[in-house]
């Protein structure tokens, strides 16, 4: 009983203290330090650290395979084209567009036109990623859930297109001087390279879909006035570069620094990029591939590649064993902290080398004049390429065979250069490929697509449950949800 009042005594001296500590309890119980309202400093590195390491792991896990890079001696499926469900581009993508849509919104509430500039870029790259991997998509629908629209509809490639063109040139006319930006991960706040960035993306856009629209006009215009619309420039050649430099330490290594040794392992020099290389006296080998273990022990290191789409015990046989065949290159693994490493292995938006390479195919179709050949630009693309690599051009590579200039071939010799430039660069090679057909990829002899090279991603299979109506309707104008089927611009 003496403990039950003494229970009731305390219960009671607690209510009657209670008003006076709920008073104040929202205050004492607040971090004054804590951040309570998201700044565009803090929301841009973000958006550019998880989209550019999305494409990192992109590139890795299906981006070099499809282009026939690299190949797979163990859990080959990604070689013979059973891909499955590829959401990972869709879910990083959108979930950064939804970041990319706040940042615009808080740019226009504080008339930050440096950061909706930035922000306009980045948005127009990440549509032209999902775009052109699975078609048509969610588009201006897409970043309104808090709005409550849940199943945002998919627009057409030709609607996307526009948009993404859109975009880049307004960023162009918003960035300038008297703004500082902060947490710029890419350029470190210089507007005028995020302006320069801007034009060369819409040159690699308005190319990219230059067989189903007429081009030249807004090509030509971008080329013709540097002041107004600047491009990635001879000047500064690789120093224009929108690329993510990765540092030594945690959490911001090259992302396949932390891959187990194993993982590392399964994935092999392709035989079809082993061997241009090799014919063309390439020394970009040594960057790409490493020497066979079996080679090295014998005192004579040599590269092999190993062809795509084998069959798991052909490729894990292929050539004798693993000891046979050439690893990918040790720069993109341990080797990506060191002070080369971290020069090689990179975050890739875009590049001069592949503007260069843009550049000189307009000129030879026509779609731009400039003071510039078609040949001048592509030796640039070439020479600009080497230096991207970290690797000494050869004095005589230029001019050896399969790799001169001439009107004859100039498509082919610059649309191979251009898939040896764009090693490890994301999804970039594949979407070029498919446009251009250069040089030859063909499917492994154990794929399981029908002999057929895929041509996109099927869609999530997360939209079917979530989206399944705005997804049928894609499905019915697009055409069947399958790896075979072309998007618009490569119909």
């Amino acid at each position: 009983m003496k403990k039950t009042m003494q229970h009731i005594i305390m219960l009671a001296a607690a209510l009657f203290f209670l008003p006076a500590c709920t008073d104040d309890f929202v205050e004492k119980n607040t971090d004054p330090n804590a951040i309570t309202d998201v700044t565009p400093d803090l929301l841009l590195p973000g958006i550019i650290r998880t989209s550019v390491n999305e494409m990192v792991g992109q590139s890795w896990g299906i981006g070099n395979i499809v282009i026939q890079h690299t190949a797979k001696i163990q859990f080959v499926s990604e070689d013979r084209y059973t891909w499955g469900d590829r959401d990972g581009l869709w879910n990083n993508m959108y979930n950064n567009l939804r970041n990319v849509q706040l940042l615009i919104e808080l740019s226009e509430k504080n008339n930050s036109k440096n950061y909706k500039g930035i922000s306009l870029i980045m948005r127009a790259w990440m549509y032209s990623l999902l775009t052109d991997a699975y078609g048509d998509v969610p588009y201006t629908e897409a970043t309104k859930g808090i709005s409550g629209t849940f199943t945002p509809k998919y627009e057409t490639q030709e609607v996307i297109y526009a948009g993404i063109l859109s975009d880049l040139k307004a960023a162009n006319d918003l960035l300038g001087p008297g703004e500082t930006v902060v947490g710029d991960l890419i350029y470190n706040g210089d507007v005028q390279q995020w302006k320069k960035l801007a034009n060369s993306l819409r040159l690699r856009y308005l190319l990219r879909i230059s067989d189903v629209k007429d081009v030249k006009a807004d090509m030509q215009a971008i080329v013709a006035n540097p002041t107004a619309t600047p491009i990635f420039s001879d000047a500064n050649k690789n120093a224009d570069n929108a690329t993510l430099r990765y540092l030594t330490s945690a959490p911001n290594q090259f992302p396949m620094y932390t891959a187990r040794q194993g993982s590392f392992d399964e994935f092999r020099l392709s035989k079809n990029l082993g061997d241009k290389l090799t014919a063309l006296s390439d020394p970009r080998i040594t960057v790409f591939a490493q020497p066979t273990d079996a080679s090295i022990a014998a005192g004579s290191p040599k590269y092999t590649g190993v062809p795509n789409g084998l069959n798991e015990v052909a490729a894990l046989d292929y050539a004798g064993g693993p000891n046979n065949v050439s690893r990918a290159g040790a720069l993109f693994y341990k080797g990506s902290i060191t002070d080369r490493g971290l020069d090689v292995a990179k975050g890739y938006i875009m590049g001069y080398p592949e503007l260069q390479f843009v550049l000189a195919e307009a000129v030879k179709k026509g779609l731009v004049t400039s003071t510039k050949t078609a040949q001048s630009y592509y030796e640039e693309g070439v020479k600009a390429a080497f230096d991207y690599a970290d690797v000494t051009m050869p004095g005589n590579y230029l001019s050896s065979a399969g790799v001169a200039y001439s009107d004859a071939d100039a498509l082919t010799v610059i649309g191979t250069q251009k898939w040896i430039a764009l090693f490890f660069t994301g999804l970039e090679a594949w979407f070029d490929w498919r446009r251009t057909g250069i040089p030859t990829i063909t499917a492994g002899v154990d794929n399981v697509n029908g002999g057929k090279v895929p041509v996109r991603f099927a869609y999530p299979r997360s939209e079917q449950v979530l989206n399944a109506a705005s997804l049928n309707e894609a499905v019915a104008r697009q055409g069947a949800d399958t790896y075979n089927t072309k998007v618009w611009w490569d119909k």
